[in-house]
């Protein structure tokens, strides 16, 4: 479906690529050295082949918005090829794997503010009613319309990238200055594939939202030059400094300190420097995370718009204000996400945080594969003209970047592919009674 004439395209080049780092670089950076740790420098051949298949992820999107400016993301691209149907299952594990990262985001978000007000590490009620205020507080700035939440994207995503910057800058400062540090330790771990295999799939989660640029599609200036460029600066960037960050802390921690450690980048600057040093960390994290939650909602929001567009949700959810924001996706949304936020909070939240991120990561994939298997599918049936160079390399991408999905799959294994084909198969029955039994019977 092409996007209509009179929405606002309010999206350029910086607010585009602030939001592939900005949704990208939210929580999950921050705790995945403790995860990586017992797998020692297996992380660096795990980090790598998630850099190679995230960048061909990122490629399939650059170039489907390349070849289809007038389409609005990726829903569109997967209906070319697979149908209304399948593109609303696949975009509707994507929709639900999103409410769950708000879930999330909201309640990482309250766990570092912990670290300044103690009360919300034992008054869960206050804890559960503050998450679900930070939702909102961003359903109300990305209800003033795309600009508005672009700038806050913006100003989230430098200081975030200053505090990863300034993790690396404190790593080299103590490898080069042995004398401000403990001894350089290294990790113990022998290489092994299934390591690497394990290394590569948790990493995966920490680069969920190359995507983000092609998501909004509808609101960008330019899409066929802006998005494709907006994906690779956010790709490379956030792949480069993620493999510096998240290796600096196994040179400095012994790695049977780091598995345990809940805070791995506090515990790295409190090592280094001072004990007080961490409440700066968690500060940055806390801002990293909102601009994450701002980055998602946006996304979150625009989704539900496409959805209702192409039929498989009520068109009134595809009604606009006039900010040119979907007010009533939004609100949605947020109800859902604060729902989840409420019933996920007691003791054992932190213990299935793990699990969690990987059933967001399975819910993910379906559009990834779909997407990047309609590359060639779309060339095979002529969609695409007669390939030069570039899109050649473009088409050979794509079917990498299925394989990886492939690979990455494989890596999550049994529990979390099921976990994932729950919310794909609830589906089904809603895109039935809507597209095919309710829409039909409005129409008459």
């Amino acid at each position: 479906m092409t996007v209509p004439a009179d929405q606002p395209r309010a999206l350029g080049l910086l607010m585009c690529t602030a939001l592939v780092v900005g949704n990208t670089i939210g929580v999950g950076i921050f705790l995945l050295p403790a995860s990586l740790a017992p797998y020692g420098l297996n992380a660096l051949p795990g980090w790598l082949i998630t850099t190679a298949g995230s960048i061909c992820i990122a490629w399939v999107f650059a170039g489907l918005a390349r070849s289809f400016p007038a389409d609005d993301g990726p829903y569109a691209y997967s209906a070319r090829v697979f149908g209304n149907g399948v593109a609303f299952i696949i975009m509707w594990c994507y929709w639900i794997s999103t409410v769950v990262t708000n879930a999330v985001l909201a309640t990482g978000v309250v766990g570092y503010l912990s670290s300044f007000f103690p009360v919300l590490a034992t008054n869960h009620l206050l804890a559960a009613v503050t998450a679900v205020a930070f939702i909102w507080l961003f359903v109300v700035i990305n209800v003033r319309g795309v600009r508005a939440a672009g700038w806050v994207q913006v100003w989230s995503s430098v200081l975030k990238v200053a505090l990863l910057l300034g993790i690396v800058a404190l790593g080299l400062w103590a490898w080069l200055t042995p004398q401000a540090a403990a001894p350089v330790l290294r990790p113990t771990t022998s290489f092994s594939m299934s390591g690497v295999l394990s290394c590569s799939t948790l990493t995966l989660y920490a680069l969920l939202g190359v995507e983000s640029a092609a998501m909004p599609a509808g609101r960008v200036r330019d899409p066929g030059r802006t998005i494709p460029r907006a994906t690779f600066i956010g790709t490379l960037t956030v792949a480069l400094v993620y493999i510096c960050v998240s290796l600096t802390p196994m040179f400095f921690i012994p790695q049977s300190e780091l598995a345990a450690s809940s805070a791995p980048f506090a515990d790295l600057f409190a090592r280094l420097l001072s004990p007080r040093s961490g409440q700066v960390v968690a500060a940055f994290v806390i801002v990293s995370a909102l601009g994450c939650l701002n980055g998602w909602t946006l996304i979150l929001g625009e989704l539900t718009l496409s959805c209702a567009r192409h039929g498989g949700f009520p068109p009134s959810l595809g009604k606009l204000n006039a900010h040119g924001a979907p007010t009533r996706a939004f609100v949605l949304t947020a109800i859902l996400a604060s729902l989840m936020t409420l019933s996920s909070y007691s003791d054992s939240t932190a213990n299935a945080f793990t699990f969690l991120n990987m059933v967001v990561t399975a819910s993910n994939l379906p559009m990834y594969f779909g997407c990047a298997l309609a590359v060639p599918i779309l060339w095979r049936l002529g969609q695409l003209g007669r390939p030069g160079a570039r899109d050649s390399r473009w088409i050979a991408a794509a079917v990498v970047a299925a394989l990886y999905c492939v690979w990455a799959s494989i890596g999550l294994g049994g529990k979390s592919l099921l976990w994932a084909l729950a919310p794909c198969a609830a589906g089904v029955p809603v895109y039935w009674w809507y597209a095919i039994v309710r829409r039909p019977a409005l129409a008459t």
